[in-house]
């Protein structure tokens, strides 16, 4: 078998692991209690859905997936949700505390308490598998724990599972929704160990994501519900040769064989196509050719940022449902020959298909329509720096411009201050009264002349004035 381990970390990693798994279970048709009435096979791990769901003796199917976060929140809604009887209680690992967006705390203080007892649930998870394939990680690492206790759990898994395909689907930080000042520093400061120890990392932006949901599915205010369907759409199109039949099939191991030119490059954008309402699906057609100029619109990147501005290195298209190798040749070779999608030099024909005959599931009363065929593409572009460039130097424009406010509010603080003080002392030094200050002169009954007591509760007024300005 080719079983996957999937981790879930932080708030933005469970929401998108709760989406994923509903929609595998969709896939495969397994109940949110774990059985499966179309299984004839009952505890004998052989069937694709084994990949991403190991198998008991009673029949139930449970999640090769652990879900870890600093605070019960989060994990406390799985618990309760619909798919609480689905996952096994010790994968569910929470903590007392947060990271409270600090990078910090999820990597050296509040994380290290948590470490060793994921490492060991992941051994337990590694145990059970016959030919384990890799690890997708699901984090965000704009905040605390995605960021700090992500790291350090990838730093972990490098060295316990070295020769292991390590795949991150992270949602990064968007130029203009923020929901943390702090995100393009725990940003910057995780990107490091996801250079250092992952093998292909696939960026996600809230904000592209929300722009594409309002356009093409009219969705006025979307929800992170709405978000994270989508995205699992993605990670489900990438996983279906190991769970369904098809006419070329892709490992995940191939991913980084394909996508990734040199070990440090491969950072990747992700499309898909067709996205679209039930109300519009009826009335276009989605064919081959179609849907794969779609995904290379700049519109249908899950990222904010604009292919056309750079080039291509590598790009792998993953097509599900009804399609043939003949139609997908002629659509490769149509956008070959298009100006806008450009190769670089070095890898001309730098295109990886693949071909599975499951259709896509939708869930059931959700935005997406039902659709024959549908095709994800995941790809290795220069202009991915496009986006770290612009969402980095507004962000950091931002916290310039909040920490300029605070200096203001400090200096003409510090200048009152020092204006109250210069008052008092030249007080002192005319001989008014003795060194104290002029509220102490005000409120004491101080021997002192009346003329001067006039003076000091008159000047006194005057500085609170200048005090409260």
């Amino acid at each position: 078998m080719r079983e996957i381990i999937s981790i879930h970390i932080g708030q933005a990693g469970i929401q998108v692991g709760n989406s994923c798994w509903e929609l595998y279970c969709l896939e495969h048709g397994i109940q949110p209690d774990g059985l499966m009435p179309s299984d004839t096979s009952v505890g004998i791990a052989r069937d694709a859905f084994n990949t991403f769901f190991s198998e008991t003796g009673a029949g139930k199917h449970v999640p090769r997936a652990l879900f870890v976060d600093l605070e019960p929140t989060v994990i406390d809604e799985v618990k309760t949700g619909a798919y609480r009887q689905l996952f096994h209680p010790e994968q569910l690992i929470s903590h007392k505390e947060d990271a409270a967006n600090n990078f910090a705390r999820g990597h050296y203080t509040v994380g290290r308490e948590v470490i060793d007892l994921c490492l060991d649930r992941i051994r337990k998870l590694a145990d059970n598998c016959t030919g384990l394939q890799g690890f997708l990680v699901f984090n965000a690492v704009g905040g605390g724990t995605g960021s700090g206790l992500g790291s350090l759990l990838l730093e972990r898994l490098s060295v316990d599972y070295g020769r292991k395909s390590k795949l991150g689907f992270t949602i990064y930080p968007s130029p203009q929704i923020s929901t943390a000042v702090v995100e393009p520093y725990n940003s910057v400061l995780s990107t490091h160990s996801l250079i250092e120890h992952t093998d292909v990392v696939v960026l996600l932006d809230n904000e592209a994501i929300y722009d594409i949901c309002k356009r093409s599915l009219d969705i006025e205010r979307p929800t992170y519900t709405n978000l994270n369907r989508l995205i699992s759409q993605v990670i489900s199109s990438l996983t279906t040769s190991l769970r369904f039949e098809g006419a070329i099939n892709v490992d995940i191991t191939e991913f980084q064989t394909n996508l990734v030119p040199y070990p440090r490059i491969h950072f990747m954008l992700s499309s898909y196509a067709p996205i679209i309402s039930v109300e519009k699906a009826y009335h276009e057609q989605h064919s081959v050719p179609e849907i794969t100029n779609s995904v290379f619109e700049p519109s249908s990147v899950m990222a904010k940022c604009d292919p056309r501005h750079g080039k291509y290195m590598a790009c792998c298209l993953m097509y599900r449902g009804d399609v043939v190798p003949k139609d997908v040749n002629a659509a490769v070779h149509s956008i070959k020959t298009k100006r806008a999608v450009q190769f670089v030099d070095w890898c001309p024909t730098g295109f990886k298909c693949g071909i599975n005959y499951q259709p896509p599931t939708v869930v059931p009363g959700g935005d997406l329509a039902k659709v024959q065929r549908a095709v994800c593409m995941i790809s290795n572009n220069t202009a991915v720096a496009e986006g770290w460039k612009k969402g980095s130097s507004q962000r950091q424009g931002r916290i310039l411009q909040h920490w300029r406010r605070i200096m203001r509010k400090s200096e003409l603080k510090l200048k009152m201050r020092t204006r109250k003080l210069s008052i008092e002392s030249s007080i002192w030094m005319h001989g008014y009264f003795p060194l104290v200050s002029v509220n102490q002169a005000c409120l004491s009954c101080m021997v002192v002349p009346p003329i001067y007591s006039m003076f000091a509760i008159a000047l006194h007024l005057f500085m609170v004035g200048i005090v409260e300005v």
